[in-house]
């Protein structure tokens, strides 16, 4: 396969896939009343945090405001919760509540994925895995590069 076309390919699986993930987080967020940007960031809560407000907005890339806004809209879902944190009682921490609506939507899509990868061996699995760092990479970088 000509380098050409092997670019051309891999263009348009990846705007595919980048439209079914989109896709996929706008329905979860009709179910939950969340936008795609905000399941997005309850991920990373759920994944990396609790955090702070502060913390929340530069690993997201909005403002301060912008992260203020986004945990009031996730705490009145009921997906966070807001708590002093224990090493500074003068700040606050916000981490993903277990009970929150919509999670059975993620895991499900975990269970899915993962029947999916077993399908590789872990020589393809390494090559996969390649691929995904280094596409996260390049969207992190990207984002930076288009932050305010």
């Amino acid at each position: 396969m000509s380098a050409f076309r092997r670019t051309r390919e891999g263009d348009r699986l990846g705007a595919e896939l980048s439209t079914a993930v989109v896709l996929f987080h706008e329905a979860v967020g009709r179910q939950v009343g969340l936008s795609a940007a905000d399941q997005r960031a309850l991920s990373l809560i759920r994944r990396e945090g609790p955090f702070t407000a502060g913390a929340l907005a530069q690993r997201t890339g909005v403002t301060s405001g912008a992260a203020t806004g986004l945990i009031d809209r996730l705490e009145r879902g009921g997906h966070v919760r807001r708590a002093a944190d224990p090493a500074d009682r003068r700040r606050t921490l916000v981490a993903a509540r277990p009970d929150a609506p919509g999670s059975g939507a993620l895991e499900e899509l975990g269970r899915a994925m993962g029947a999916f990868m077993a399908r590789y061996d872990e020589t393809q699995l390494a090559v996969i895995e390649d691929y995904v760092r280094g596409t996260i990479e390049i969207l992190t970088d990207q984002t930076r590069r288009l932050a305010p």
